[in-house]
């Protein structure tokens, strides 16, 4: 069998990596974290925002439905409060759908 790699990820991703992951300035980010509850970065002593992978991940949906779907900020929070199951299974997808796009893209180059 194979050996498969494991996907290295972080417990805490500071809020300059986050920004920049998502390409947004740092005020963006923490409207986000007032308007959406489910937003909740940790902050040490310093006042320092840490987010965790579960907050990337729900920083994702919220991306998605305001950027690409062009929902308002209540409607994103709406959709999140009614729909939150379907919108992270929708999320996952989305994630599977750019690996793989990405390992075939691979896979034409090495050809």
């Amino acid at each position: 069998m194979p050996y498969k790699e494991h996907e290295i990820s972080k417990m805490y991703y500071t809020m300059g990596e986050v920004s920049a992951m998502f390409d947004v300035n740092q005020s963006l980010l923490r409207f986000y974290e007032k308007e959406f509850d489910i937003l909740q970065p940790k902050k040490n002593k310093k006042g320092n925002r840490y987010f965790t992978p579960e907050d990337i991940e729900n920083l994702k949906i919220i991306f998605h439905l305001i950027r690409d779907k062009g929902y308002t900020i209540n409607g994103a929070k709406d959709h999140m409060k009614n729909n939150m199951g379907e919108s992270k299974d929708q999320q996952r997808v989305l994630h599977a759908l750019e690996n793989l796009k990405k390992f075939l893209l691979e896979v034409r180059d090495q050809l």
